[in-house]
């Protein structure tokens, strides 16, 4: 009996042991897939897959013709700043660069001095706006009188910065909105003076959307999470954009250049039809690059029906990222990356326009616009 009853319990041990050792790998094999599963697995801001499509490559490290940047900012810059932007600036073909970030009054005067008194045919610079008397009776006659001297002092242009419609409010919590009556005597001066105004009005229409996973600037907005315009603290896209077309309209005799295409480039048939509704309208091009890169053929079309009023400009000065405007502007390259993954997760393609197309988008356009640039130093 006892016997029986041992050799049971050894059965029962050795279907345990045998069992154990049958389900133990599969075990440990699926452990490891899970934990492979998870080391694989990256994140949106980690997922950066190489490209296996082999295919033509142009990597053009100067523009075929000299150029004019319209769009760029440079505070305050000191003489030794100055000179190696013009060393810098060689190495690209970048012919005259536009400072928006010029200022007004005294700090205007010294920006002047530094950058156009030591290479006057190489820079321009354009004025801005105070805004520290903005709740005293008078402001827009003053800004005006202060504009038209900061023009006598060198000030080709006005920029408006973007908190213009958006933050700039009055003492009483009033939003100045873009088309606000107080401005318009700013407006028309330009228009008198014969210089352009460079205005930056609102965001990209994303930056104004839920910020969740189905939106396409989901990884700025998470580095950047004050770039967001939720409704309980700014005015709808929409709301901005109308205010802006009605100043366009207030002040036909003034002309305007709606920086980085004016938030429309993800619908170019809407900017068309802007150009179409006021011809005293242009665009930049500064920083939406990738905005024109992933519609090659109708950025190519657009470009070539509104030749006459595009510009070329970058925005944030890195003289290394030039070439991507150069290989997107000159070739029919594919399926490149662009230089900045949060502008855009996708790959770009080259939209070639042809040669007097190309000319009117670096500088003739812009010499056609800004007062004072020797045309001499561009090709016919």
């Amino acid at each position: 009996m006892n016997s029986r009853r041992t050799i049971t319990l050894f059965s029962v041990i050795f279907v345990a042991i045998f069992a154990a050792l049958m389900v133990w790998p599969r075990a440990v094999t699926t452990q490891q897939d899970q934990s492979r599963q998870k080391q694989q697995m990256p994140t949106i801001d980690e997922y950066q897959p190489k490209s296996t499509l082999v295919t033509t490559e142009h990597k053009i490290e100067r523009a075929k013709f000299p150029f004019i940047d319209i769009h760029s900012h440079h505070w305050n810059p000191t003489p030794a700043e100055v000179d190696r932007l013009v060393k810098e600036m060689d190495t690209i073909n970048l012919r005259v660069m536009v400072n928006l970030s010029g200022g007004t009054g005294e700090e205007l005067q010294k920006t002047v001095a530094v950058m156009k008194g030591r290479y006057p045919d190489r820079f321009v610079v354009f004025a801005n706006m105070s805004y520290d008397d903005l709740n005293t009776p008078g402001f827009g006659k003053r800004v005006a009188a202060r504009l038209e001297q900061d023009v006598r002092n060198g000030a080709q242009g006005l920029k408006i910065f973007k908190n213009f419609g958006m933050d700039l409010k009055y003492a009483g919590g009033e939003r100045a909105h873009v088309d606000d009556p107080e401005f318009d005597a700013v407006f028309e001066k330009c228009g008198e003076l014969k210089i352009p105004v460079l205005i930056h009005v609102a965001e990209p229409s994303a930056f104004f959307d839920p910020w969740d996973y189905h939106n396409e600037r989901w990884q700025e907005l998470k580095e950047f999470p004050g770039r967001a315009r939720p409704p309980a603290k700014y005015p709808p896209f929409e709301t901005l954009m109308t205010e802006r077309n009605h100043l366009f309209a207030k002040h036909p005799k003034t002309n305007f250049i709606a920086a980085h295409l004016g938030f429309y480039g993800n619908d170019l048939e809407r900017l068309g039809k802007l150009f179409d509704s006021y011809a005293n309208v242009y665009v930049d091009i500064a920083a939406v690059l990738a905005e024109l890169g992933r519609q090659p053929y109708s950025a190519h079309d657009f470009l070539v029906k509104y030749q006459d009023r595009v510009l070329m400009g970058k925005d944030i000065y890195e003289v290394n990222e030039y070439k991507w405007y150069f290989r997107a502007l000159e070739t029919r390259d594919e399926y490149f990356e662009y230089y900045r993954k949060r502008h855009a997760f996708w790959r770009i393609y080259g939209f070639q326009v042809p040669d007097e197309v190309l000319k009117k988008v670096y500088y003739k356009n812009a010499l056609k616009l800004v007062p004072g640039i020797d045309a001499k130093a561009f090709p016919e």
